[in-house]
């Protein structure tokens, strides 16, 4: 199984620092291309509410804005980050704009991607608010289209946390 966490060894946050996703193994992840101006920009509540919600029992929502769709994120990170934080009080991580179809997408996406390939072709991001959870243990576990409300994932993520990483022996 690929190491996912070490491909986001080049990440950076929407503030322009590195992340270390090492902090993050061990962790249920809810991984979200997002946008700024797009129909779906709602779900940025429902995002928020899961990350409060089941933050302290080990989830990280992690959003990546994109800019691939409809051209629905144009902003500067500075524009976006003020946004997602005075409109819905975005606290969980937010990283750095990506892409994530192409010969340019990031790593992870291009992982995620063929580890829960949807229905579109070669598994490419359909558009925006796609999501992908990822268990304690590395692996993803389901692929939750745009249309699919934050609050429909509960289970998932329920399900998600409480399942524990196998040890080694």
């Amino acid at each position: 199984m690929t190491d996912f966490l070490a491909l986001g060894a080049d990440l950076m946050d929407i503030d322009g620092r590195p992340v270390d996703t090492a902090a993050w193994r061990g962790r249920v992840l809810l991984v979200v291309n997002t946008a700024s101006a797009c129909g779906l920009t709602p779900q940025f509540e429902g995002l928020q509410a899961l990350w409060a919600r089941y933050r302290d029992q080990g989830l990280t929502v992690v959003g990546f804005p994109c800019n691939q769709f409809g051209a629905q994120d144009p902003g500067t990170h500075e524009a976006i980050a003020a946004f997602c934080r005075r409109r819905y009080a975005v606290d969980f991580p937010m990283m750095a704009k990506v892409e994530v179809n192409g010969t340019q997408a990031h790593p992870w996406w291009t992982w995620l991607r063929t580890q829960a390939p949807g229905s579109a072709p070669d598994g490419a991001i359909a558009w925006n608010f796609t999501k992908f959870l990822i268990g304690r243990d590395g692996r993803v576990r389901a692929r939750f289209e745009p249309a699919t409300p934050p609050a429909d994932l509960a289970p998932a993520i329920e399900q998600a946390l409480a399942q524990r990483p196998q040890v080694p022996a």
